[in-house]
This record gives C-alpha cells, structure tokens and sequence, in this order.
C-alpha cells in the first residue's frame, strides 16, 4: 500500500449508504429484533446492522463476538484494539471502517498523534514503539496472514505485550479484515455534506 493512499484517511467519519435495503425495525420480526438487543451500540441501531439483521442467524453470533472482542474487559486496552482495527481497515482501503477506528481511537487515547501521524506520513509515521507494533502487525496480518511474522510478535513483546494482549490485537485486527470486506459489498462510504 502506498503512503499517498494512507494519506487519503481521516478521522471525519462517512455515512455509509447501503446497497440493500436496511430491515426497518417497524417491521422486523421478532427474531430480527431479538438479534438486534445485542449490538454494541446502546443509542442508535446503524443501517450496517439493519442490513446485517436480514441474516438473523449470522447477526446473533456476530454481534456477541464483535462485543467481546472490541469491549472484553483486561488485555489490550479499548484504544489499542481500535489501533488494531484501524490498522486491518487501512490495507483493506475501508475509508468508514478507518475513520470510525481512528475516531475511536482518538477519543479513547485522548491523542489525535497516531492517526495524525499516520494518516499524514503513511504507514512509515514515526510512532513509538508499542503503536509501531501494533500497526505493523495489525497491517501484515490484513495483508495475509502469513505475513505477520515471528519477527512481528517479537516486536509486540519487545513493546511489552503479553500474550493476552498480542491475542486480543490478532482477534480486532482479524475481525476487521472480515468486517471491511463485508462492508464494501454492502455499500459505500459518503463524505457528510454541511
């Protein structure tokens, strides 16, 4: 991936407009509803998870492992699996996956630095080196699995992660390489008009 395509990321989220009609919750069946108590967001119910609420089946498994691996309590901190999510969405070119990580992990970090940093160096941004690792990993492992090398988790530990930690950084960085797919297929990221 180049860095001129890196620098195209922000932190200013899209809306993300979708292919398939969203299931309208004046209309879901039970089952459609019942799925839909347990995504993580406690406020509004997205059209990506109105969309997905068309596959009930699927919906009920992946919101409970979505939660658990983005909001699990111990190992690697909330701000760090976004680091890791970001790091799956940058190679996957999601341009709504990317911002909403990096927004994230902006606020949960209280530092807009990393993402600064990132998104106006590229992917060589002078980092320190526990978000060098986690970055690099995080990356190699969206690439191909087979690229995120011994040497890699080696740099994980040498930037003090356990192997809870290193776990929970392969488990966000995966499952956004899933997710990212998933979401270009089901529709597109528009830039917010004022």
């Amino acid at each position: 991936m180049t860095d001129e395509i890196i620098r195209r990321f922000t932190r200013n989220v899209p809306e993300w407009r979708p292919r398939v009609v969203p299931v309208k919750l004046t209309d879901a069946t039970q089952d459609q509803l019942d799925a839909l108590q347990v995504t993580p967001s406690n406020t509004k119910v997205s059209d990506y998870v109105l969309v997905l609420a068309h596959d009930v089946e699927t919906l009920k498994v992946r919101s409970p492992l979505f939660n658990a691996i983005m909001y699990g309590k111990g190992g690697l901190s909330r701000a760090e699996r976004e680091l890791g999510a970001l790091a799956a969405s940058i190679v996957n070119h999601c341009i709504y996956c990317a911002a909403v990580h990096a927004d994230r992990h902006a606020q949960l970090s209280k530092d807009k630095t990393v993402t600064d940093k990132l998104f106006a160096m590229g992917e060589n941004a002078d980092l320190g080196p526990r978000d060098r690792a986690i970055l690099t990993f995080g990356m190699n492992l969206a690439r191909t699995p087979h690229s995120a090398s011994a040497a890699d988790v080696e740099a994980l530990r040498a930037a003090g992660l356990d192997d809870g930690e290193i776990l929970d950084l392969i488990l966000s960085s995966a499952l956004f390489g899933w997710a990212n797919r998933l979401m270009h297929i089901l529709g597109d990221p528009v830039r917010k008009t004022s």
